[in-house]
């Protein structure tokens, strides 16, 4: 495994996903450096925290920088020239997480467009510090070289581009599908890590890999399930994190823009989590959903790994995001199975409220659907 000095937040939160995210692209992290500031106009951080880090870089010998922010083309490049070391900001590591994740053929068409757009930008600092006279210090590339590969750039984004529509018409096709056969649809959402493939498995019988890394599910996976003899579909899909740049969540827009169109969202939450977590975690999902243009109605609140809290402590954490007089809520351990059948019934009524005449007898039962 390669090893990474982190230079993060000074914040529990910050530092525990950092690392998560350092962990899940392949990198031990060796060296933390913790500050309270992480966007000073030249390098991020201020001189003298950079002479710091350029005695342990030297000391440890690092295989990467990783900076726990988004930074600018020139802030990277200044780093990488004084450090003399690859630096990786907070999106460049998620696009490597996504780009080892990525299984499917539109999982990967759209990490493709996600890489293209963040070079994108860099490509237009290169074109900026050309124009300026100065060296761009990308590659040492020149003018010229620089606005070909610009020009290549986007070719090639347009070419994603087409393909991941040509996908979107199918998955409009597949929705259409389903909805002259009357299947009612499930989508499971919520923040990286916190169970929605776990919970997906306990609800469908399915062996999907899952995982406590982040970013284990890329590709929206749908399996058909049976609710009082009617056919229903469960999907899992690609979950959310804090700070995700637009243009990435536009990239993955055919995978989430299925939480638009689903029936009912199972927005999965994880209740162990810290207080300043928990906040900080459901706020992004939240809004997230609100980018999306979901209805907040057709949400239900599921506080995953219940077993590892006691009543007392879910009640509280439920105050803290204001979901106590919400009915549409309730806690469940995707591990042990707890209260999953009461999760199951919550579904069922609200399916039932959404077509009456359809609904009698009480059965669930997995059936694999080709998505």
């Amino acid at each position: 495994m390669d090893k990474a000095i982190l230079i993060t937040y000074d914040k529990e939160d910050a530092i525990n996903e950092a690392k998560g995210l350092c962990e899940a692209a392949g990198y031990e992290v060796v060296h933390i450096i913790q500050q309270n500031y992480l966007q000073k106009p030249k390098y991020g951080i201020s001189g003298g925290v950079l002479e710091q880090l350029r005695e342990i870089a030297d000391k440890i010998r690092p295989d990467v920088i990783v900076f726990d922010e988004i930074l600018k083309p020139s802030q990277n490049y200044n780093l990488a020239t004084e450090l003399q070391r690859e630096v990786l900001d907070r999106e460049g590591l998620i696009l490597e997480i996504f780009e080892s994740r990525a299984s499917s053929s539109e999982s990967k068409l759209q990490v493709k467009l996600a890489q293209l757009r963040y070079e994108m930008v860099r490509a237009k600092e290169k074109v900026r510090l050309a124009n300026m006279g100065e060296q761009p210090g990308f590659m040492g590339i020149g003018q010229f070289e620089i606005d070909v590969y610009y020009n290549d750039i986007k070719h090639r984004m347009q070419t994603v581009k087409k393909k991941l529509e040509k996908a979107g018409k199918q998955r409009e096709l597949h929705r259409q599908g389903r909805k002259r056969m009357g299947f009612s649809t499930i989508s499971l959402a919520g923040y990286t890590s916190a169970g929605k493939t776990t919970l997906f498995n306990k609800t469908t019988g399915e062996t999907k890999a899952q995982s406590k890394e982040l970013f284990t599910t890329l590709s929206t996976t749908t399996r058909r399930i049976t609710i009082n003899q009617e056919p229903v579909l469960i999907a899992d899909t690609v979950g959310f994190i804090s700070k995700l740049p637009a243009y990435m969540i536009d990239a993955f827009k055919s995978t989430l823009e299925e939480l638009t169109y689903t029936d009912i969202i199972i927005l999965v939450i994880d209740i162990s989590d810290s207080q300043l977590e928990l906040r900080k975690k459901f706020a992004s999902c939240m809004r997230t959903l609100d980018e999306l243009e979901v209805k907040k109605e057709k949400i239900i609140f599921t506080l995953n790994k219940s077993d590892l809290m006691k009543k007392e402590q879910i009640d509280y954490k439920k105050e803290l995001l204001n979901l106590t007089e919400n009915e549409k809520v309730i806690s469940v351990s995707s591990k042990t199975g707890e209260n999953i059948d009461e999760l199951k019934k919550i579904i069922e009524n609200f399916i039932m409220n959404k077509n009456p005449y359809k609904y009698k007898k009480n059965q669930w039962e997995g059936k694999t659907y080709d998505n």
